[in-house]
């Protein structure tokens, strides 16, 4: 595509909100006595962009910057497509120190400030055990169907979270513990407005938060300890009970799935052949079965989530394992795992998974089976999940913990210190934040393999029970699920929206979201280039009788 021309930059500009365009053009005129004139004088961006960093008037905090000049550098560096405006890129560390184990942390941030600045922020979320910044010229990770926000003109930051690398090694430090739980979040967002206001003389007209998984529990963060700092905020997948509740799940699925897996010469299990992939097909279409045609058509998605009562008996064999059927093990596997793990009372400690046809897509087996061929999984229920648990989730540490001896009674006790300041479902009234105005969406797949949809709306229904019913709570949060997708994205799904654009049309232009235009992308082999409306929950996409299945146009958003 051509490159970004001034003409088209100055149509963007008239295209943006009265709300916007005032602030800019009063600071163009000079409009702010104690700040910079924004656009500089003949164009000077570099300076400013340099000069940032003697001009901020932030604490304990490292700034180093440099400008990426209009035209040279595509979203995430890709080599097709629409150029990014110019940008300043602003890294910094906030409170660097030493940690009790002896290693150096600090609260790291990356936050491009565009040219053509429209006087919105957007804070992209992170996801796993963080300890990386996210490309802010990037959208954030559920709503890959936005244009590159900073190339639209939003201020973008990312954090680590408060320590370097992917590994939860920095669980061993107390500090380091409650910088990923909220503190860096909090210090993250402060500095980018100070960052914001200094940079182009004044502060921000709209904040917006966009995340996934991870990303998601820290926007539900910010709705319930910072409630002021975000007009709107999309919790993707949020991992809303992940120290104390997805993670003991996580260990419940490995041991059910473990059990049954066949085992190598020396007696070891290959986790990730517990079921081959013929056998989860087998599983899918079973659902699709028993389920697709609840929401008027038979088109292999399940929208009509709360009518899926799958049971997978209906495929276990008669006789002998066969390519038709599954085992008795492997059926009693899979109702162990969908039914939730609970303890030796019966107790449900999570939430279960739904059915749904999502679950025989690659993004599933990563989390749950792997692809290892050897007794060393891959999945990351292993390589990801144990070692949260191990260094963070537990308090204290426990390095040795054998995921497999998991006890489903007093284990979850160990997790409860650590959840009460990082796990996010506990408040389910939003006092303040809805007294502030603002607003959240929650969207999550249907097959997310380690956050369970049915939490979210476990989550949602607690909310609004507490906020006046539905259709009160409906004017402040709202819900949206996507049949079919994996974690955060992937699946047979319409997997490609703009959960950011929603946002900023609700809260700039009074529009709540009764739909989110939704596409598969052209590279998605089960059905590509569909499109679909996600549903506002309760109600889900219904076929209205007529017309191709592939076009959105011919679906309603219905009531059960």
């Amino acid at each position: 595509m051509p490159s970004t021309s001034l003409r088209t930059r100055a149509v963007r500009r008239a295209a943006l909100p009265a709300a916007v365009l005032l602030p800019i053009a009063l600071a163009a005129c000079g409009g702010s006595n104690d700040g910079p004139v924004w656009p500089p004088a003949n164009g000077a961006y570099a300076a400013a962009c340099t000069d940032l960093v003697a001009s901020a008037k932030l604490a304990a905090t490292t700034l180093a910057t440099s400008y990426v000049p209009p035209d040279t550098k595509r979203p995430g560096g890709a080599a097709t497509g629409a150029f990014l405006p110019g940008h300043c890129v602003v890294t910094g560390s906030i409170n660097p120190r030493v940690g009790v184990d002896g290693k150096n942390y600090a609260i790291g941030f990356q936050l491009s400030l565009p040219d053509n600045w429209n006087g919105r922020f957007l804070f992209i979320g992170g996801g796993g055990n963080d300890g990386i910044l996210r490309d802010t010229s990037l959208s954030s990770s559920i709503s890959g169907g936005t244009p590159s926000p900073l190339g639209q003109g939003f201020a973008v930051v990312s954090t680590d979270a408060g320590h370097s690398g992917t590994t939860a090694s920095f669980g061993a430090d107390p500090q380091a513990r409650t910088d990923h739980a909220y503190n860096s979040y909090d210090k993250t967002a402060v500095a980018s407005k100070s960052l914001i206001a200094t940079h182009y003389g004044r502060k921000p007209d709209r904040s917006y938060f966009s995340g996934c998984s991870g990303g998601g529990r820290q926007g539900m963060v910010f709705s319930q300890r910072f409630p002021d700092y975000f007009d709107a905020i999309t919790a993707g997948a949020p991992a809303m009970r992940v120290s104390s509740g997805a993670t003991v799940a996580a260990m419940w699925n490995t041991i059910a799935f473990n059990a049954i897996a066949p085992q190598d010469a020396a007696g070891n299990r290959i986790l990730s052949q517990a079921f081959s992939n013929a056998d989860l097909n087998l599983v899918a279409g079973a659902v699709k079965s028993s389920c697709d045609a609840a929401d008027g058509v038979v088109d292999g998605m399940v929208n009509n989530t709360k009518a899926c009562n799958f049971n997978p008996a209906v495929l276990q064999c008669s006789g002998a394992k066969g390519a038709d059927c599954l085992s008795s093990a492997q059926v009693g596997a899979l109702t162990k795992v969908f039914g939730g793990p609970r303890n030796s009372a019966g107790q449900a400690l999570y939430a279960g998974q739904p059915w749904d046809p999502g679950l025989a897509a690659p993004g599933w087996r990563a989390w749950t089976l792997g692809s290892s061929t050897t007794a060393t999984s891959d999945a990351r229920y292993i390589t990801l999940m144990v070692d949260a648990l191990i260094n963070e989730f537990f308090t204290p540490p426990d390095l040795t913990f054998n995921p497999l001896a998991f006890n489903f009674d007093t284990d979850p006790a160990r997790m409860a210190a650590y959840s009460a300041i990082y796990d996010t479902y506990a408040d389910d009234k939003l006092t303040a934040y809805r007294q502030r105005g603002g607003k959240l969406l929650f969207i999550h797949g249907m097959s997310d393999p380690i956050f369970s949809a049915k939490d979210t709306v476990d989550y949602y229904e607690r909310l609004a029970a507490n906020n006046g019913g539905m259709a009160t709570t409906q004017g402040f949060a709202r819900t949206f699920l996507v049949p079919g997708m994996n974690h955060c994205s992937g699946g047979p799904a319409t997997d490609s929206f703009d959960s950011i654009q929603t946002m900023v049309d609700w809260v700039e232009k009074g529009i709540a979201p009764d739909t989110i235009a939704a596409k598969a992308l052209p590279t998605q082999a089960d059905y590509p280039n569909r499109t679909r409306p996600l549903c506002a929950y309760p109600k889900f996409a219904k076929y209205k009788g007529s017309g191709s299945v592939e076009d959105a146009a011919n679906f309603t958003c219905a009531a059960e």
